[in-house]
């Protein structure tokens, strides 16, 4: 069985620097996919957005502008942790978030205790869910 980490944070959707929208964002962290956070973004009107990237992508986001490519993460300063811009990118469409980086950095803390960094393990190999999957169809 696998260990979970969930938690729920307000981030500001950045439209434009007159406009934003406070928007209720899950964070999620699966022991069996230990290398991997997701964030689900519940948009007003819309139906909610996962999107899955690299939890060490999101702490080193926290200090210094990291990612490349759809996804980056970067302090707001980097003299001290305060917010944090997540913006995500698909073909020309790119949306752009705020978050305070405090419920950040304790649901990293809370994952790290689960799955210490630079400790992860795949804990699911596929020689081991074919073996689970074959046992599950014979007494089944």
């Amino acid at each position: 069985m696998n260990d979970t980490v969930q938690a729920e944070v307000i981030m500001s959707f950045l439209v434009s620097e007159e406009l934003a929208f406070r928007i209720p964002v899950e964070l999620d962290f699966d022991s069996g996919d230990p290398y991997a956070v997701r964030l689900t973004f519940d948009l007003p009107g819309d139906a909610p957005v996962t999107w899955v990237f690299g939890r060490e992508l999101l702490l080193d986001g926290l200090s210094r502008p990291a990612g490349e490519g759809d996804v980056r993460v970067e302090p707001s300063s980097p003299e001290h942790l305060s917010d944090v811009y997540i913006s995500l990118q698909v073909g020309a469409e790119r949306a752009l978030f705020r978050a305070s980086a405090p419920p950040l950095v304790a649901f990293l803390d809370r994952t790290d205790r689960i799955v210490p960094l630079g400790k992860e393990e795949v804990c699911d190999t596929l020689d081991a869910a074919l073996d689970r999957i074959l046992t599950e169809a014979r007494a089944g």
